[in-house]
């Protein structure tokens, strides 16, 4: 009787990718409940931002389907085939376009951001290059993975890879690095407002340390080991790090059935709506929700004392109407 010939070691070649979607799956899963509670509490959110949530969603859903496609078609459709260990999967060509196109917004959202609360122009401008650069580096990779699906042909890629995401890792550190400072800066004596703004500071960081690391891992171990799949492990929930860190600092604010009136305004997103002397503050869209002008007055003073301001807004606090 004949040897029985042995088979391959797929360890390195299909267990990065399994853990890959098995990860991509949780966050997708807590996406899920991110956005369902920004969609509970923030009914009279800014149009834009409740589209900017749904276009997430959408495009995650997409990301999430075609990751587990990438799984299935080799270990189910082309499963014990020669062609299942040497062609990488159909939908693993998506994989790069679908991440920046959802990366890229986030970053350009907190670009703005940036715009607001620094009142920088290079800053955002620095932000917005890097992460259009990220973007073309996501759709260069794709083109050449549907160039060259051969998983041995993956190597090649290197430089079309580390243009995508050393780019967004710089931009992810640059745009925390900003806001943290702009935060920092704008602390004041005031308690209340203090802890509010630490509260961000703490949420910035970890949000933007958590997706600067996670693109930097892919990038080290596509790198290292180029001849294993070892760098999908962080690669397939990248975009879903992205999504979550987004939602998640939406859903950070105060929101009408919980707040009080001692709560201090979201310094990222939150609007004055009045400016009367010796009256109270409405902030964003939570009309329950007040804070003493005193408090806004010494809390949101420009440190070039060019005039007082609130963190979301381009307008002077003592030259605007109400909203």
């Amino acid at each position: 009787m004949s040897a029985i010939a042995a088979a391959p070691d797929v360890t390195l070649l299909f267990g990065p990718l399994l853990i890959g979607v098995i990860l991509n799956t949780l966050l997708y899963g807590v996406m899920l409940v991110q956005a369902f509670l920004y969609y509970s509490r923030y009914k009279n959110d800014r149009a834009w931002f409740r589209y900017l949530v749904l276009y997430l969603v959408i495009a995650e859903t997409a990301n999430w389907i075609c990751d587990v496609a990438v799984v299935y078609e080799p270990l189910i459709i082309r499963f014990a085939t020669l062609e299942a260990l040497v062609v990488s999967p159909l939908l693993l060509r998506a994989d790069a376009l679908l991440t920046v196109l959802i990366s890229t917004p986030v970053q350009l959202f907190i670009a703005w951001r940036v715009r607001v609360v620094t009142r920088s122009v290079i800053l955002p401008i620095i932000i917005c290059i890097l992460a259009i650069v990220s973007l073309g580096g996501g759709v260069s990779v794709t083109t050449m993975v549907t160039l060259h699906p051969n998983f041995a042909d993956f190597p090649s890629f290197k430089p079309e890879v580390t243009t995508w995401l050393v780019a967004t890792t710089a931009c992810d550190v640059v745009l925390t690095s900003s806001l943290v400072y702009s935060l920092w800066i704008r602390k004041t004596n005031v308690i209340s407002t203090d802890s509010y703004i630490n509260k961000i500071i703490r949420l910035t960081v970890q949000t933007g340390l958590i997706t600067a690391a996670g693109a930097l891992l892919d990038l080290i171990l596509f790198v290292v080991f180029s001849d294993t799949t070892l760098n999908f492990m962080f690669d397939f929930p990248l975009s879903k790090l992205y999504t979550n860190s987004l939602i998640s600092t939406l859903n950070a604010r105060a929101w009408r059935e919980i707040a009080t009136e001692h709560d201090a305004p979201n310094v990222l997103f939150e609007q004055t709506a009045s400016n009367s002397r010796g009256r109270s503050f409405s902030l964003g869209t939570r009309p329950s929700v007040y804070i003493s002008q005193a408090v806004v007055a010494q809390s949101f003073t420009d440190n070039s004392n060019r005039g007082k301001y609130t963190l979301d807004s381009d307008v002077p606090l003592n030259n605007r109407g109400a909203v």
